[in-house]
């Protein structure tokens, strides 16, 4: 399902379903609940990079209630990355198609099924105002339901299901709300966890990859680019993904990826399928043997990851290249405007984030859905300049990396 459709059915159908529940929950809400934490659920249906950003949310969880069973309810498309990152038992990820709304429909009835079935003790909803969420930590079964709350904001409506209600932080970054969520289930204060942040916060831990597999890579990227070790390879992705807002300038693109080709570098224009077509024009404008499309290049997550290792440099918008980069030793520039670097940066010490605010940014929020006002002209991103990001990127190569927010 296209983005804009998955808005409107949570926006017109799934605040009438939480509406109509929540009437019949009222008088229930109040009631004493035990906590039980043998089974435990984590919803999180977003895109990939915030299960990459959830990584030390799932080892609190693991070192703070390790006789529990974790389960983990994701989007089909996300298997890949849970099975990569380790999350859950492989038998105990639940996955949904949302590639149409029957399929979805279908799927999600399935796995309301399973979890019944399951017991689910303690739900987490990591989403932060989707309604669809909070409906499946409702219908889960579990007794316990932890999730973001509007409390007095004039956030999102999500019905009155959660019963351990936390306190939205547009303030703080997402990776040490997700573990607030996890202290959240034994909290007793209004709003929960009035306590400072936790250790399991930080930089992610890297993966490591076998000679064998970097070498098969690197005998593909020869056999079909011509690409030698000799030269040192930048990587852009160029692509919004589902958000185009989010998207920095192509011909600002070109312009890095120009500058690197005549300093000896070479660069690889990095995506999925969809976006081949906008590698083969940057690559056409470039005009060099050493630029690279490697947009659906990479037939998995591994493969993607071991690229970004074999890499110098990846500039990336806003998304999730970035989050896997800092699962891997890549220097990295993320470039920020309708989003902020505050809750979304990358958990890498190799990462720098470009941010230049506008009055207007960001304004892609939770409480709008993710959905900008902006007529399609981000002057934020715009003010990002070629020179800007070339400056950066010729400190991070020459070895003086670090982290931080221009």
């Amino acid at each position: 399902m296209r983005i804009d459709t998955q808005r409107k059915i949570d926006q017109i159908l799934g605040t009438f379903i939480c509406r109509v529940l929540s009437f019949f929950y009222y008088p229930f809400a109040n009631r004493a609940n035990k906590t039980k934490t043998d089974k435990i659920l984590v919803i999180l249906l977003s895109e990939m990079g915030s299960l990459v950003v959830s990584s030390r949310m799932f080892e609190y969880l693991k070192a703070r209630y390790p006789k529990a069973s974790l389960y983990l309810l994701t989007l089909e498309r996300n298997k890949e990355v849970v099975d990569l990152l380790g999350h859950v038992p492989r038998d105990n990820l639940l996955t949904i198609n949302d590639a149409s709304l029957v399929k979805f429909c279908l799927d999600s009835l399935q796995t309301l099924r399973t979890l019944r079935k399951e017991g689910i003790d303690t739900a987490i909803d990591c989403e932060l105002f989707s309604r669809i969420s909070s409906l499946f930590s409702f219908s889960s079964g579990a007794r316990t339901r932890v999730g973001f709350h509007r409390y007095t904001q004039e956030g999102l409506y999500r019905g009155n299901f959660i019963n351990r209600k936390v306190l939205y932080n547009p303030y703080c970054h997402i990776s040490k709300q997700f573990i607030t969520l996890v202290e959240a289930i034994n909290s007793t204060t209004t709003p929960k966890v009035k306590t400072p942040a936790t250790n399991y916060t930080g930089y992610l831990p890297k993966l490591e990859f076998s000679d064998h597999d970097t070498i098969k890579m690197l005998d593909r990227l020869e056999k079909d680019y011509g690409y030698s070790t000799k030269k040192k390879m930048v990587l852009i992705y160029p692509s919004g993904g589902l958000l185009s807002i989010r998207a920095w300038p192509r011909e600002y693109f070109v312009q890095v990826a120009k500058t690197f080709l005549k300093k000896g570098y070479a660069v690889g224009v990095i995506g999925l399928k969809p976006d081949r077509p906008l590698g083969e024009l940057i690559t056409a404008q470039c005009n060099s043997a050493d630029c690279m499309n490697l947009a659906g290049y990479t037939k998995t997550i591994k493969e993607l990851l071991i690229i970004l290792n074999i890499a110098s440099l990846l500039i990336t918008n806003d998304g999730g290249p970035g989050h896997f980069a800092a699962l891997v030793r890549i220097p990295t520039i993320t470039l920020f405007g309708p989003e902020t670097p505050v809750l979304y940066g990358s958990l890498s010490p190799n990462a720098v984030n470009l941010f230049s605010q506008l009055n207007c940014s960001p304004c892609v929020t939770a409480y709008n859905h993710r959905n900008t006002p902006c007529d399609g002209d981000n002057v934020c991103l715009k003010l990002i300049t070629p020179e800007d990001v070339i400056a950066k990127a010729l400190e991070l190569l020459t070895g003086a990396q670090g982290h931080g927010n221009k």
